[in-house]
């Protein structure tokens, strides 16, 4: 089986794709062990500041010794440059806020997992002419779980992930995998500026169980 394949498996699998950035590398480092500690197998570091790159690489060599099992993505991915230094630090997927079918290729022949962003079924069209296997349905917090049950019939077979828009209950969650998504994307809902800030391990550790919980309940 391809990383790829190994990839989409596990965000199959979890039923959900945490995701944050913190500039403080140990911080990061914390918040990844902390994920990993209630269960999570795969996360996606956002590429939303000038430490970014610096911070994967600490999470990288960390997941690499304690953390075999996580697969450890990058997101906020716009650029080939961008996906280009990422991967060669190590990025084992590639998530993008936009369709840019330039990493999209250059992905593909990295055999790596790429989640592009879409809000149209323009976008979504041109995703899957590029090799995207999962999409991204974002901003999903204006799109809604409605846009999915209209336009899932038109791309039968698709995967989909909203990021953006689901909030940490079973109400959200269920209306998003009743939708017709595969999994939920979930950020400062889940690892929030206070969470970030003031260190709160423990109360992501319980949060992250609740989610996971709350995701099995939903499907």
């Amino acid at each position: 089986m391809s990383k790829k394949d190994i990839v989409l498996d596990a965000i199959l699998t979890q039923g959900t794709l945490p995701l944050f950035f913190y500039p403080d590398a140990e911080v990061s480092l914390e918040i990844t062990r902390t994920l990993y500690k209630a269960g999570v197998r795969v996360f996606e570091y956002t590429n939303r500041g000038a430490a970014a790159l610096a911070n994967f690489k600490v999470l990288k060599q960390a997941q690499q010794a304690k953390m075999p099992d996580l697969h450890l993505g990058i997101g906020t991915i716009k650029s080939l440059e961008e996906a280009t230094a990422f991967i060669d630090a190590g990025a084992d997927f590639i998530v993008s806020p936009i369709v840019n079918p330039e990493v999209g290729e250059f992905t593909a022949k990295q055999e790596l997992l790429w989640i592009p962003g879409c809000m149209t079924p323009t976008e979504i069209y041109t995703a899957q002419q590029h090799g995207a296997a999962l999409i991204k349905i974002f901003p999903a917090n204006i799109l809604g779980p409605e846009f999915v049950s209209s336009i899932r019939d038109l791309f039968a077979g698709q995967l989909f992930i909203p990021t953006g828009g689901v909030d940490l209950n079973i109400n959200s969650i269920s209306s998003w995998f009743r939708a017709g998504v595969c999994a939920v994307g979930m950020g400062s809902k889940l690892i929030s500026k206070n969470v970030l800030e003031n260190k709160l391990y423990d109360q992501l550790y319980s949060d992250t169980i609740t989610l996971l919980d709350m995701v099995k309940a939903a499907r």
